[in-house]
């Protein structure tokens, strides 16, 4: 009975507190306002331990949407986790990482926003290893590394920023423009954004962590973990405009983009690809962010959280449906047999290419023109693009595997739509992932801005997704080649389907060397001569000369008789001598 309330009177308080956050918000939009809430936590003869809050209607829709997105998560997990012994245990550990995001959020003190940033990355290694088995505890212990370097720079971020006289950034951001000292803490803090945002060289532990329960996964992947980074520089949005940072980032989120996009075609783990989609999503938060558009990276960040949670949740119906197995090329025909949940696939796949009218297409879209009517070079231009067909492209491959064709495994005879409680949340964030992106276009901008390209360039996003798509269905489609595609070009195939080789960069090869000059340690110092002249040498010569005094101490006669005869020669050789 507990375990049905615990479900229950989370999601209801969430889901309360959600509603309440996103009236306010609006109202603190309309009036422009920012309320600071100071509470002195302590004060010893004349210093102050502050803990400052900061709302304003950015961090109150953020925590609206993420409360939103928990509150249906926890409510999925009730019958997901069903049969988990610990599904309390879960639950605690669900709504601590939500008050560690919460944290984060209202922070504009860097060492307030430390503590919720430390605490996303300690629960999230305890919901990572949560199925405890030995691939687990490897994604878990790379997420939690990966992660600690973002820890590292956001603290050396603390201790330059002694230089000024206090941690609340807001009070420096018009600074930080022209201060190479806030440059410093700027560039810090993009390395703290990075880590955590999962872009190239840090890329790998994204797809690790889907190790994570699957409503872990959905909450993870839209508004927690990884958009922390993107909030967090959405927030330092100054230090980017027309600057190297600025040019340095949009580079690496353009590759990331480019990178997650192309690997996800190559992908055959159905979650994995959807994180995959994730850090190709990603990518494109960050890359308009570097250009200055703070306000569409901010609208794109909450699109993506509502169609992504869905699409983890779909993917979890059918999961578990076909008894933990994950890998596409076993299954097919979902579409009769699931009707329900495919129906909330499509429109999440649907609104992640990009189609008119649902959440994604208002922020893609908004961002695209952006980028079509701003300077730019013809590569990074290229990476926007050909990024967005790849989208569209692995949506449709994924599609394919999914919904049509025959189904690949008959020992899975009892898939159905038969899991109302994991149906609830998805129709909830179905309404949200159809209605989510107009209403939010609406809220967001007052005044609609002008775009005006021409035609060949306005439809160029159209032209590009459709492209993506057909050629995402050809190419799954096997019946084009009965020679398996991948085969035939296996290194490119193996490159670009181990995210250019990055897992095994940041975990081997880093390693690798330290192991072995650990080895080289070892045996020429503590198992060399040093250890043969030192230590071992000095108990052998102890031993050896113990041993001798334990056998004269013996009391033995024939030691004893001897001895006496020794002495009686030595005294007859002095006798003679003297």
């Amino acid at each position: 009975m507990w375990v049905i309330s615990i479900c229950f009177i989370s999601f209801i308080c969430l889901f309360s507190v959600s509603v309440t956050f996103f009236i306010f918000s609006v109202k603190f939009m309309l009036l422009d306002l920012v309320y600071f809430i100071e509470w002195e936590v302590l004060t010893l003869n004349s210093s102050m331990i502050v803990m400052t809050f900061l709302f304003d209607w950015m961090s109150l829709m953020f925590m609206s949407f993420v409360m939103l997105i928990s509150s249906l998560v926890i409510f999925y997990s009730k019958e997901y986790m069903s049969e988990d012994f610990n599904i309390n245990r879960f639950i605690l550990l669900v709504l601590a990482f939500v008050m560690s995001m919460m944290l984060l959020i209202i922070s504009p003190n860097l060492i307030s926003i430390l503590l919720g940033w430390d605490g996303l990355g300690l629960v999230s290694y305890c919901l990572v290893i949560y199925f405890q088995n030995v691939k687990s505890f490897n994604a878990g212990m790379l997420t939690a590394l990966s992660n600690r370097i973002g820890d590292v720079a956001l603290l050396m971020g603390i201790a330059w920023m002694l230089n000024f006289g206090g941690w609340s950034y807001v009070f420096y951001l018009e600074m930080m423009k022209s201060d190479f000292e806030m440059m410093v803490v700027g560039g810090l803090v993009v390395l703290a954004a990075m880590t955590k945002s999962a872009q190239i060289p840090f890329s790998s532990w994204l797809p690790a962590a889907m190790a994570a329960p699957t409503p872990v996964s959905a909450l993870v992947h839209s508004s927690t973990l990884v958009t922390a980074g993107v909030y967090l520089l959405i927030r330092f949005n100054f230090l980017l405009v027309n600057s190297w940072l600025g040019q340095f980032l949009l580079l690496v989120s353009g590759l990331t983009m480019f990178m997650a996009g192309l690997g996800a075609n190559y992908e055959f783990d159905l979650k994995k690809i959807i994180a995959l989609s994730t850090l190709s999503q990603l990518g494109l938060m960050m890359s308009i962010l570097s250009m200055g558009f703070y306000k569409l990276a901010f609208f794109h960040l909450l699109t993506h959280a509502l169609f992504k949670a869905l699409l983890f949740m779909c993917a979890g119906a059918v999961i578990h449906n076909m008894k933990n197995s994950q890998d596409i090329r076993t299954m097919g025909n979902f579409i009769i047999m699931m009707p329900l949940t495919c129906g909330c696939l499509n429109v999440a796949n649907l609104a992640l290419c990009g189609m008119p009218f649902l959440a994604g297409f208002y922020s893609k879209d908004l961002i695209l023109e952006t980028v079509s009517l701003s300077f730019l070079n013809t590569f990074t231009f290229f990476l926007y693009f050909f990024s967005t067909g790849l989208t569209v492209c692995y949506s449709f491959r994924l599609v394919y595997y999914l919904m049509t064709g025959a189904f690949n495994s008959s020992v899975f005879n009892s898939v159905g739509d038969e899991s109302w409680i994991m149906l609830k949340s998805m129709l909830g964030l179905l309404f949200m992932a159809i209605i989510g992106g107009a209403m939010l276009s609406w809220v967001m901008f007052l005044t609609p801005e002008m775009i005006c390209l021409p035609v060949y360039l306005k439809l160029l996003t159209l032209v590009v997704c459709i492209l993506g798509g057909v050629s995402g269905y050809w190419i799954a489609c096997i019946n084009l080649n009965y020679i398996n595609k991948s085969l035939l070009y296996y290194l490119f195939t193996w490159y670009v389907g181990s995210m250019w080789f990055m897992p095994s960069i940041s975990t081997l090869y880093i390693i690798n060397f330290p192991l072995k000059l650990g080895g080289l340690t070892l045996k020429s110092f503590d198992q060399g001569w040093s250890e043969f002249f030192g230590g071992q040498m000095i108990y052998s010569k102890l031993m050896s000369s113990s041993l001798m005094l334990q056998n004269f101490q013996n009391n033995n006669l024939k030691i004893y008789l001897l001895s006496f005869m020794a002495w009686i020669f030595v005294m007859l050789l002095l006798e003679l001598i003297f």
